[in-house]
């Protein structure tokens, strides 16, 4: 089984749009992992069913048991993230606010305060209405270590390809540089970069070459919108062949993009023309990544 990841190192490049597509092409070969779990949205394209469901603890929260509690406010004094409220002499603490530190718990001299693990988000492994898996998650409000999520639907997805006996896992990173692509591209065989010619996004892909540079992973390079700026679609073409990165396609600007996302289609399924330039795309994708 082999590890495809999708990043961009921004957002609004057509990351998820590409791989929707790839996952129709490579629906009958393929599990589906969707590791953008800050703004998770391959579901719209991909309906899944949410057959299966888990909850995702990470991090901990203080509790506070007023019927321990003396009220000596040194909890209250200690925090440093102003966490805990006091209203009408009662204790709590703001789940946002808290950080998990846990020093309160430390210092209360009547052991009233206590530390529970934190509910960060949830994952899913569905069936899509490509009759194949998608294994995907939902971030908490407010809730942080979507790194660790990302990891987790990451083993799931793993764990699932391997049990369908499934050619390739395919994984809709997320955009940025950030822990939580990192976890994505972790123990991958092949990055596929998705850009657009504009300064930000000539600027944040040189930052995305740079962290996958530091895992030795082979990478590729889409440019989307690609007649858009073409002073700037020169820039990334030629700093991408200084960096030792293939360009697979560049794709013009074309609104059926946006006109497929609202009928909840993928570009190979919308436009036929298009569809070609994707299909050959993922061929490259595919004879790259079978010599690895």
């Amino acid at each position: 089984m082999k590890e495809i990841v999708v990043i961009s190192g921004k957002g609004g490049t057509g990351k998820t749009s590409i791989t929707a597509s790839f996952a129709q092409l490579a629906a009958k070969e393929s599990v589906i992992a969707d590791c953008d779990v800050d703004a998770a949205d391959m579901h719209l394209l991909l309906k899944p069913d949410f057959a299966s469901e888990e909850a995702f603890y990470s991090g901990q929260l203080a509790h506070i048991d007023m019927e321990k509690c003396t009220r000596c406010f040194k909890c209250k004094k200690a925090c440093r993230f102003n966490a805990i409220h006091v209203d009408d002499g009662v204790f709590s603490v703001d789940e946002i606010d808290c950080e998990g530190c846990g020093y309160c718990e430390k210092i209360c001299p009547v052991q009233a305060i206590t530390m529970y693990d934190a509910l960060s988000g949830k994952t899913y492994i569905s069936s899509t209405r490509l009759k194949n898996t998608l294994v995907h998650a939902e971030l908490e409000i407010a809730a942080e270590n979507s790194g660790k999520l990302v990891t987790r639907v990451k083993t799931l997805a793993r764990k699932k390809a391997k049990e369908e006996e499934k050619e390739y896992l395919l994984i809709d990173g997320t955009p940025g540089i950030g822990c939580p692509v990192t976890a994505s591209v972790t123990g991958a065989h092949y990055v596929v970069i998705v850009t657009e010619p504009s300064m930000s996004g000539l600027h944040d892909l040189k930052r995305a070459i740079e962290l996958i540079g530091h895992f030795s992973i082979p990478a590729g390079l889409i440019i989307n919108k690609s007649d858009l700026n073409e002073e700037i679609t020169g820039e990334i073409k030629t700093y991408a062949e200084e960096q030792g990165i293939e360009l697979l396609s560049m794709i013009p600007y074309n609104e059926n993009f946006v006109k497929a996302l609202v009928q909840a289609k993928t570009i190979v399924e919308y436009d036929p023309v298009l569809k070609e330039t994707v299909v050959d795309t993922w061929n490259a994708v595919k004879k790259n990544i079978d010599g690895i």
